[in-house]
C-alpha cells in the first residue's frame, strides 16, 4: 500500500488528537467504573473498525485484512500483558484512583518505543530478507516458551524491578509515599521521584519486552510499516479502559497462554514460509484471509474453553465435600 507523507502526517495528528481526548477524559484521578470502562472500550474498538473499513474503501482489501489481522493479534497480546500490569500495580501498591493515570502514561511510553522498533524493523526487513528466518524462529521459540510456562505449576510470579529502573531510583531517590499526580517533589532540599513516576517507568520499560514478540508477530502478517504502526497504535489505545473492564476476568482466561502460543507459532511458520519463498523456494504461502480466520478461531475457542474450565473449577471449589458415614 502506497502511503504518502501527507497521509502519514494526518494519521499521526489524528492519533495525537485521540490521545489528547483520552488524556482529557482521565485528567482527573478517579476510580474507573465498569460502565465507564465498557463504554470507552467499545468506542476504541469501533474506531479501529472504522479505520479498517476506511482502508478497505480508500485502499484495498489486502491492506484492510492485514490491519484487522494485526490489530486482533496485537490486542490479544496486550490482554496477556495486562497480567503483568496487575503485578506491577500490586508491587507498588498504586491507589485505585491513580491507576488510570499510570496506564495512560505507560501507554504513551509504549507507543513511542514501538514506533522506534517498527521503524528499525521495517528498515532491517527492507534490506535483509533473511531476517524473516530469525523472526519466525523467535516466534516459534516464544510459542513453545509460553506453553512451558502455562504448564508449569509454579506459584504466581511477582514483578521484579530491572537493573535500569533500580539505577534510576538510586540516582534520583524515591519518596516514601504517593503525592497525588506529582512526579517529582522536594524532600530535604533534594528533588526526588514519587512512586507514581517509578510505576510509569516500570510499565514503559516492561513494554520493551512485550514488543520483542509483538513486533515480529505483526511483521509476519504484513510488511507495510503504515499498517504495522496503526494496528499497534489502535491496539494500545483503549488498553487503559480494557484493564479496568476485564481486570477481574483475567484469571478466568486460564487457556489464554495456550491460545497465544498457537497464534505466535502459526505466525512463526508463516514467516519461515515467506522467507523460503523470498529465497526462491517453491512453498505455499499463507494468505491474510486464512491468517485472520485462524487467529479469530483460536481466540474464540480459547475463550470458550477458558470460561468452561473456570466454571468447573469454581463449582468444584464451592460444592460441599462428600460426607462420610460412620
Amino acid at each position: 500500500m502506497d502511503v504518502s507523507l501527507t497521509l502519514w502526517v494526518l494519521t499521526i495528528l489524528g492519533l495525537c488528537a485521540l490521545v489528547a481526548v483520552d488524556f482529557f477524559i482521565g485528567r482527573k484521578p478517579h476510580d474507573v467504573s465498569i460502565k465507564e470502562a465498557g463504554i470507552w472500550t467499545v468506542v476504541w474498538i469501533a474506531l479501529a473498525a472504522l479505520f479498517g473499513i476506511g482502508l478497505l474503501i480508500w485502499g484495498n482489501s489486502q491492506a484492510s485484512g492485514e490491519f484487522f489481522a494485526g490489530f486482533i493479534t496485537e490486542k490479544s497480546l496486550s490482554v496477556d500483558n495486562l497480567f503483568v500490569f496487575i503485578l506491577i500495580m500490586a508491587k507498588f501498591s498504586v491507589p485505585t484512583h491513580l491507576q488510570q493515570r499510570v496506564l495512560l502514561f505507560g501507554v504513551l511510553i509504549a507507543l513511542v518505543l514501538r514506533a522506534i522498533f517498527i521503524a528499525a524493523g521495517a528498515a532491517v526487513i527492507a534490506n535483509f530478507s533473511w531476517v524473516f528466518y530469525i523472526f519466525g524462529a523467535f516466534l516459534i521459540y516464544t510459542a513453545w516458551k509460553l506453553i512451558q510456562e502455562a504448564r508449569s505449576d509454579d506459584e504466581e510470579e511477582e514483578f521484579e524491578e530491572n537493573r535500569l529502573l533500580k539505577s534510576v531510583e538510586k540516582k534520583f531517590g524515591v519518596a516514601d509515599r504517593y503525592h497525588g499526580t506529582k512526579l517529582f517533589i522536594q524532600e530535604h532540599g533534594k528533588k526526588v521521584m514519587t512512586p507514581l513516576l517509578v510505576v510509569m517507568l516500570a510499565i514503559g520499560m516492561t513494554d520493551i519486552l512485550f514488543a520483542m514478540d509483538s513486533i515480529p508477530a505483526i511483521f509476519g502478517l504484513t510488511q507495510d510499516p503504515y499498517i504495522v504502526f496503526t494496528a499497534n497504535a489502535f491496539a494500545l489505545m483503549g488498553l487503559r479502559q480494557l484493564y479496568f473492564l476485564i481486570g477481574g476476568l483475567l484469571k478466568k482466561l486460564v487457556h489464554l497462554s495456550y491460545g497465544l502460543s498457537v497464534i505466535l507459532g502459526f505466525i512463526g511458520v508463516k514467516l519461515v514460509l515467506h522467507a523460503l519463498h523470498e529465497s526462491g523456494v517453491h512453498v505455499p504461502e499463507i494468505s491474510i484471509p486464512v491468517s485472520l480466520a485462524v487467529i479469530c478461531g483460536v481466540l474464540i475457542v480459547t475463550t470458550i474453553t477458558s470460561l468452561m474450565a473456570s466454571k468447573k473449577q469454581a463449582e468444584a471449589e464451592t460444592s460441599p465435600k462428600d460426607s462420610i458415614d460412620v
